[in-house]
């Protein structure tokens, strides 16, 4: 008699039940699928449906249950026992908590608000936290930030309007030329993964910029091996480049950035290096068609990009562009000078500057001196800048009307 075929389960189920949310082992808030069994989490894996990473998960993703599980997290209110920095605590109730919070922060609402300074971990309700603070009448809060993540957010609301990983991000699908600045790879790492391999499956130009060559760098078209701590040198030795070459899209400083604005050039003064602004607190620049200073914000401006003018008063100001000039523009900022302290040879230097972006190359194939017509929403918005104040720079006035810059 034949033996019966023993039967193997070869995917036995792991969770009677799944909770899709995010993950905030980093703060990328990649999409995760939680399975549960008998309420308690057995195993986390990625979604493939989540915008964001897509069903990709990091290994620190993976070990968020040991977070939730860890025998150091808090579970109840504690209250302080013994003197300060003792550790001596008790656990209390929620309604007892409540109940002694609510007494010592409606004394000091009543007696002034602003007497309240705190601060929060990392957790994913800092806005919540923020938007409390407001409404109790102090501006002092702050929140947990990570060398590892704020640097990005920093670079991406200068860069792109927003946080790198939540609001905003590098356009994968149609950059030519990718440029990256030393990013710890255990921050937003799935979303940058998905992208490189976007960019280096058509052919992009991907440089890193690190002192190590590991993780993204091993993977880039070309790695520049920066002393630490030189970054920033760097980059402004490619602003020098770019400004002595007039490789500047100033279209899209003029419509995306405060470079037109004035600010007020008193030494010595309280209100130096301050920006210009009217009754109402609004920023201005100065309007070529009126020869005054306006609102740098109303749709019929036409800012001046570059020079020095007379306010109302008599207080001098210029531009920040012209600000950023002049200051860039010094021989202490040539390649030849950085190279030695960043590492990078000068030539690599120059020859970074030299190869833009696609927006960027844009500006670079119509000549400065070249009318430009666009026109501005909400409706047609008169520009025009004057080049002065670096050396063998043309003094005359650019003009056109504007419209939004074409994308790629």
């Amino acid at each position: 008699m034949p033996r019966a075929e023993e039967q193997i389960e070869l995917s036995r189920p792991i969770s009677d039940e799944v909770k899709r949310t995010t993950c905030y082992m980093c703060a990328c808030r990649c999409g995760i699928k939680v399975h549960l069994k008998d309420g308690r989490i057995r195993y986390i894996e990625g979604n493939r449906d989540h915008p964001v990473n897509k069903g990709v998960l990091c290994g620190k993703g993976s070990a968020g249950l040991m977070n939730h599980y860890s025998p150091a997290r808090l579970t109840s209110p504690l209250l302080r026992t013994g003197p300060r920095g003792s550790g001596e605590f008790r656990e209390i109730g929620w309604d007892e908590a409540m109940a002694i919070a609510a007494d010592w922060l409606g004394k000091i609402r009543a007696r002034n608000p602003r007497e309240l300074a705190f601060f929060t971990g990392r957790d994913q309700s800092q806005a919540l936290t923020g938007w409390w603070a407001q409404q109790f009448g102090t501006p002092n809060y702050s929140a947990h930030g990570g060398f590892c993540s704020v640097n990005m957010a920093a670079a991406g609301l200068y860069t792109l309007g927003g946080s790198f990983w939540e609001f905003g991000e590098p356009d994968w699908e149609r950059t030519r030329y990718f440029l990256m600045f030393g990013v710890a790879e255990d921050h937003d790492s799935n979303p940058i993964k998905i992208g490189l391999g976007k960019l280096k499956g058509r052919g992009a130009k991907f440089v890193s910029v690190n002192p190590v060559k590991t993780g993204y760098s091993a993977i880039a078209d070309e790695w520049l091996g920066i002393n630490p701590g030189t970054d920033g040198l760097l980059v402004l030795s490619l602003v020098h480049e770019l400004l002595k070459a007039d490789r500047i899209d100033l279209d899209f400083l003029a419509r995306y950035t405060n470079a037109p604005w004035l600010v007020i050039r008193n030494p010595g003064g309280a209100d130096d290096g301050l920006f210009a602004r009217d009754v109402a607190g609004r920023s201005l620049c100065w309007d070529r068609a009126t020869n005054r200073a306006m609102d740098a914000n109303a749709p019929e401006a036409s800012p001046v990009i570059a020079g020095e003018f007379t306010l109302p008063g008599g207080r001098k100001a210029t531009t920040v562009f012209q600000l950023m000039a002049e200051r860039y523009l010094d021989s202490r900022y040539a390649p030849e000078t950085v190279a030695g302290e960043t590492g990078i040879p000068a030539a690599t230097i120059r020859a970074r500057s030299h190869r833009p972006s696609a927006r960027t190359a844009r500006a670079i194939r119509t000549p400065l001196s070249a009318v430009r017509r666009w026109a501005f929403p909400p409706g047609p918005r008169i520009f025009s800048w004057r080049r002065t104040g670096r050396p063998g720079a043309s003094t005359r006035p650019i003009a056109g009307r504007r419209r939004s810059p074409p994308m790629d």
